[in-house]
């Protein structure tokens, strides 16, 4: 028989009688506090400092858009390398989210501890930013764009029989990854720049390169190359050898190359009783006409093979510099049939450029030139400035001149003003309907150019390539003065005209000042950056033919002054800055009109 449970005594019956009308009323005043903190906005809540507690979730969102989606449109400002630069909030796809902010701080608390805080109030919430992933990122590459600066590779050049190595120079690059997380945060705080953090960009030729780079020029021409050619032996003097090699670089090193032609001028003479060396047909323009001047088959050494056989031998020792090599027939590689077959008959373009005097330019200009001057392209072939023009060195012809540096900086290098003849020759090819392969604008803006419609050029960089993409052949002709070079095309004109349509310039952008402390810096103003699309319509028939759009992005210009940047003093006075020295680019200029097919104001450099 089962007992009953023993009564609790008095006492302990009290105990537990109070502890369960205190959980009861604990339960009671939990309810009451959920259903209090209802569905709205919990009391307290604040978001950027904007006070939306006790708030209707649509009324919480409307306060948190008035007072917060202004301040996210505003644009956002980042500093680097000098510039200051521009974000705008929508382009790069980040925007304040009201409503996912609101719900962040509303609907029933079960929470206990969670409860407490909302009743007591002052709960601050994170705002909710929406990221367009891809958008931002375009934001940012376009910002690296205006601040990435590539490193400047050093070059090995042969002077004398000397190699000598011009100092490379390092660039710049944009922290993408973390201005993008810096961008994100800045949205809806106090607008003040941003200092993005850049990141050094080593060239890529090491010590160890350039030094093993010397001693191959000083292998290379320190004794001459006997060259078998049947029953002739010339030799190759060291002198002719430094003139032909030149470099490139290439993974890290310098790539050597040789210059057939220059080498076979060296022994020319020597190999007259077994060389017959014939000519191409070419051309000359005789009372506004081209005419063929005939060919001539040839027998002799080719270049070609010259300099691979020299190659093969340049790091021996004397007594193993000896190469042979064979005497063939020289065909021309236009012969008098096919030059009168190629309907170069009259000139479909030309253009000329005017450029202020300065006796560096006078001298590149013309080198440049004269190295263009009677070009003839086949059909389907491609021109190549860099190719034609050769590597702007002193044994080449050029001089020391004024050059646009990584990061819109001029400097003095061999070859300044060579970009004219570039810009000249593509703007004959662009009115000549011509295809475009490949064209640089300057990163900066030069006034004496036409916006988008110009072209530069640098060694082992960048090129200027245009293809006659006609069923005809393509002659170019150049000529200069000491202020002007003009370049024509002559052929046949597939095209009533081409002509260019220039839009507006977009996406302005304010340049910064530099303060260079340096002995070599030459100082300049700045120039505003822009956006700017040039239309090339071509036109048959007296219609619209088709249409190409040449996208072209100026950096800012930085102002550069020498010296040191002044400081104020204590009473807020100060020195006058350092000078800005004359620019060595020249003042704004009366641009040379377009001739030819050209129907618009075309300046160049």
């Amino acid at each position: 028989m089962a007992q009953d449970a023993p009564a609790l005594p008095a006492p302990v019956r009290t105990i537990v009688i109070a502890a369960l009308v205190g959980l009861g009323v604990l339960l009671v005043a939990y309810v009451l506090a959920v259903v209090s903190v209802g569905d709205g906005v919990r009391p307290g809540t604040t978001v950027e400092e904007v006070a939306i507690g006790g708030l209707s979730k649509a009324e919480a969102t409307q306060t948190l858009s008035n007072e917060l989606d202004p301040k996210a449109a505003k644009p956002i400002r980042v500093r680097a390398d000098s510039q200051v630069l521009t974000v705008d909030p929508a382009a790069a796809g980040l925007a304040f989210d009201a409503a996912a902010t609101v719900e962040q701080a509303s609907g029933r608390v079960l929470n206990p501890f969670a409860l407490i805080a909302a009743l007591t109030g002052g709960e601050e919430i994170e705002p909710v930013i929406v990221v367009n992933a891809d958008q931002l990122d375009e934001a940012i590459s376009q910002l690296a764009g205006e601040v990435d600066q590539p490193a400047v590779e050093p070059r090995l050049v042969v002077r004398g029989r000397q190699p000598i190595v011009q100092e490379g120079k390092p660039g710049i690059a944009l922290d993408q990854a973390g201005l993008a997380d810096q961008v994100r945060d800045a949205l809806l705080v106090k607008r003040m720049p941003i200092d993005a953090a850049t990141t050094t960009v080593e060239p890529t030729v090491t010590p160890e390169a350039i030094t093993a780079g010397k001693e191959l020029v000083r292998q290379a021409v320190s004794a001459p190359i006997t060259v078998q050619a049947e029953s002739v032996v010339a030799t190759i003097p060291p002198r002719a050898i430094a003139r032909a090699l030149s470099f490139t670089v290439a993974d890290g090193a310098f790539v050597p190359t040789l210059d057939g032609a220059v080498l076979h001028a060296s022994i020319a003479a020597a190999l007259e009783p077994v060389e017959d060396r014939g000519n191409d047909a070419s051309f000359v323009i005789r009372s506004g006409k081209p005419q063929v001047v005939p060919s001539k088959v040839g027998r002799g050494v080719a270049d070609e093979e010259l300099a691979s056989q020299v190659s093969s031998v340049l790091q021996n020792p004397v007594g193993s510099r000896d190469v042979s090599v064979a005497i063939g027939t020289r065909e021309p590689r236009i012969t008098t049939e096919q030059a009168e077959a190629l309907g170069i008959t009259e000139r479909i373009s030309t253009f000329t450029q005017n450029f202020p005097y300065a006796a560096y330019r006078v001298q590149n200009i013309g080198r440049a030139a004269k190295y263009v001057n009677g070009t003839v392209l086949l059909p389907g072939e491609t021109f190549s400035m860099n190719d034609t023009a050769k590597e702007r060195t002193e044994a080449n012809g050029y001089t020391k001149g004024f050059i646009i540096n990584p990061g819109g900086i001029f400097a003095e290098d061999f070859g300044g003003g060579v970009s004219t003849a570039a810009t000249t020759a593509w703007t004959a090819a662009f009115y000549g309907g011509l295809e475009r392969v490949s064209t640089t604008a300057h990163s900066i803006y030069i006034s004496r150019y036409k916006a988008g419609l110009e072209a530069t050029v640098s060694w082992g960089n960048f090129d200027m390539q245009f293809r006659n993409d006609t069923p005809y052949g393509v002659l170019i002709t150049a000529s200069t003065s000491n202020t002007s070079v003009t370049m024509s095309l002559w052929s046949t004109k597939v095209y009533d005209k081409v002509t260019s349509e220039s839009g507006a310039r977009t996406n302005v952008r304010k340049f910064g000042t530099i303060y260079d402390t340096s002995d070599k810096c030459l100082g300049q103003s700045g120039v505003e950056g822009f956006d700017i699309n040039v239309d090339r319509v071509w036109y048959q028939g007296g219609k619209e033919l088709r249409r190409e759009t040449i996208s072209t992005h100026y950096k800012p210009t930085p102002k550069v002054i020498c010296g040191e940047k002044k400081k104020k003093d204590e009473f807020g006075g100060g020195k006058k800055p350092g000078k800005v020295k004359p620019s060595p680019s020249a003042s704004p200029q009366a641009s040379a009109p377009a001739t030819g097919d050209a129907t618009a104001p075309a300046p160049g450099q």
